[in-house]
């Protein structure tokens, strides 16, 4: 018979979900604020400046686009990957290694709420 332990309490699993949670609406926060960078128009007011300044001005509002555009999509990931460890908390699988089947550290669960791997199981697949 073995002691080691397979899951998370659910004192564990509700600390968590409210880590998730916070981190969600942090996000989600930061991905409307990019969307709202992105669509402004940032037209800094150049109409009357000279063609060449207005010229750079849109090849650095082209710029800007692409990277707020980048940024979006990557923080949808991230809230992407929350919503899943949500399910996993709700499901009671949440922290154990995909890998390993063992559990995730808690300070690395806290750090990276995320996580789906420990991190001896991380180190592994590089």
């Amino acid at each position: 018979m073995t002691d080691e332990i397979t899951r998370y309490s659910d004192t564990d699993l509700a600390e968590f979900k409210e880590i998730i949670l916070g981190k969600i609406k942090k996000a989600q926060a930061d991905l409307d604020l990019i969307k709202s960078a992105y669509m402004n128009d940032l037209n800094n007011g150049t109409d009357d400046t000279s063609p060449t300044f207005k010229a750079f001005e849109e090849g650095s509002e082209t710029m800007s686009k692409e990277a707020n555009s980048q940024l979006a999509i990557r923080q949808e990931k991230f809230i992407r990957d929350l919503k899943n460890a949500l399910f996993r908390v709700e499901n009671k699988t949440y922290g154990v290694c995909k890998v390993s089947g063992k559990l995730i550290g808690k300070e690395r669960l806290k750090i990276v709420p995320h996580a789906t791997m420990s991190i001896e199981a991380k180190n592994l697949q590089r």
